[in-house]
């Protein structure tokens, strides 16, 4: 008899114990961002030496297409603006055209001066390199020699 009260006594136990642990749950919660990216990159030492204007014409004007440039944003409708440190001489322009990525639209040669202006517009959701940038020296007759250099600042900015 003491066998068998025991023996149901464990079984009680284990009944019992069985549906008393039950399964526990836990949820945590994850806080995450991604970060606006817009960065640009250059590449190459451009140099211009332009000659006078030939007797009879107004202009001249030399090209320079060994620099490349590279663009990442995550954004969309991003632009590429540039300006340069100083104005340039008189009857002398500089003019650069940056080869538009695949989403975008470039400007073509735009006169650079001390205030900004957009080369490159509509830029979205990409990385890209590898693009051509292109640099125009324009000097007219009246054109004072001069040989000096320039800074030229690209922003990349704008999207959403």
């Amino acid at each position: 008899m003491k066998a068998s009260r025991f023996a149901l006594t464990v079984i009680l136990m284990l009944a019992v114990g069985t549906t008393a642990a039950s399964a526990q749950t836990a949820t945590q919660t994850v806080t995450f961002a991604v970060t606006a990216v817009n960065t640009i990159s250059f590449t190459g030492a451009p140099s211009l030496s332009v000659t006078p204007a030939a007797v009879g014409s107004s202009d001249a004007s030399v090209s320079d297409a060994t620099s490349t440039w590279a663009v990442t944003t995550n954004q969309s409708l991003a632009k590429v603006s540039a300006q340069i440190n100083l104005a340039m001489p008189a009857n002398v322009t500089l003019k650069a055209n940056l080869q538009a990525p695949t989403v975008g639209l470039s400007n073509g040669a735009v006169t650079l001066g001390i205030t900004s202006v957009d080369l490159v517009t509509g830029i979205t959701k990409q990385a890209q390199s590898g693009l051509t940038a292109t640099y125009v020296l324009t000097a007219t007759a009246a054109a004072d020699p001069v040989s000096s250099n320039r800074v030229v600042t690209y922003t990349i900015s704008g999207g959403s």
